[in-house]
């Protein structure tokens, strides 16, 4: 569980608006690298790219859906290229149903306590975090802009007369809004990094989630620790991840992210922080949101 220290600091943090401007000037329109220090220059490892991005309208980023196109087909092998969400699926899990029971309370130990829900997953891949939402019982939209995912998560949710039913599109959160869908909870895991817009992208979320709805949103937090960690280690070290998955400017710092959902209508309620053990191979929940973190969040009534 996420401890009260933390969720008080979160909630002092959505209170000043104008506090947060001056330690994140401008960060809607350009990435910034930590003032502090800067990485470390070293020729055999991969340096943070520029601050700045080039943007587009929509929030899709193109050189990102090639990415995960091109390893579309391994998001069921447990050993490939996606065996860090599927260890850390459980984690992820575990704070989505805890915090999601509490909101719509429902009872947490129901084997299928969403009933009656209706969720979207925002960026569902191959329908990883999809399949236990239905098992869970709630009605789920699992969308993606990359057609070779949804393609494998409409082969593979089809294995399972339960999932068979979420619905897969093809398509975008800025489409949903266009056709004007709601939906009861919103989530949006490790997506909102591969983003060309984040306050767009949260804009659109707010908009796709009922008024007193919730929204979820995990990402990695642009940190001198995560450069190190969820860069170097599991890209260029460990090789859990394909080298080039992130890039470490398009991270966002939880402040920030709290402004822009806060921008989006939407207030944060709690936010935790994943934490890998390397002796046991699994996650937890912790109050460390240096790296890893989900924020859980409100919409505000309309």
């Amino acid at each position: 569980m996420v401890r009260k220290h933390l969720i008080t600091r979160l909630r002092n943090l959505t209170r000043p608006a104008s506090h947060l401007h001056s330690h994140c000037p401008n960060f809607l329109q350009t990435r910034r690298h930590f003032s502090d220090a800067p990485p470390p220059p070293a020729s055999a490892l991969p340096p943070p790219p520029p601050a700045s991005n080039v943007h587009s309208k929509s929030s899709l980023n193109q050189t990102e859906l090639n990415k995960f196109a091109s390893i579309a087909d391994t998001w069921w092998d447990a050993e490939g290229p996606f065996k860090p969400l599927h260890v850390m699926n459980p984690t992820r899990l575990a704070f989505i149903r805890s915090t999601l029971c509490r909101h719509f309370r429902k009872d947490p130990h129901c084997t299928r306590p969403f009933e009656g829900l209706k969720f979207v997953d925002v960026g569902c891949g191959g329908g990883i975090l999809s399949e236990p939402l239905a098992r869970m019982g709630a009605t789920v939209t699992g969308i993606d802009a990359v057609e070779k995912n949804i393609k494998i998560a409409h082969l593979h949710a089809e294995l399972d007369p339960i999932t068979s039913s979420i619905d897969y599109c093809c398509t975008t959160a800025e489409k949903l809004v266009e056709e004007q869908r709601k939906f009861d909870a919103v989530i949006a895991l490790e997506v909102i990094e591969h983003v060309a817009e984040p306050a767009e992208f949260c804009k659109s979320l707010s908009a796709l989630t009922d008024s007193g709805g919730a929204i979820l949103i995990s990402t990695i937090n642009r940190s001198m620790r995560a450069y190190a960690t969820a860069i170097i280690m599991a890209e260029y070290v460990l090789h859990w991840l394909p080298k080039g998955t992130h890039e470490w400017s398009s991270f966002l710092t939880p402040e920030e992210l709290v402004l822009i959902l806060q921008r989006s209508s939407v207030s944060v309620q709690e936010m935790a922080g994943f934490v890998y053990n390397p002796l046991t191979g699994r996650w937890s929940l912790s109050d460390d949101i240096g790296v890893n973190f989900i924020a859980y969040g409100t919409k505000n009534n309309e």
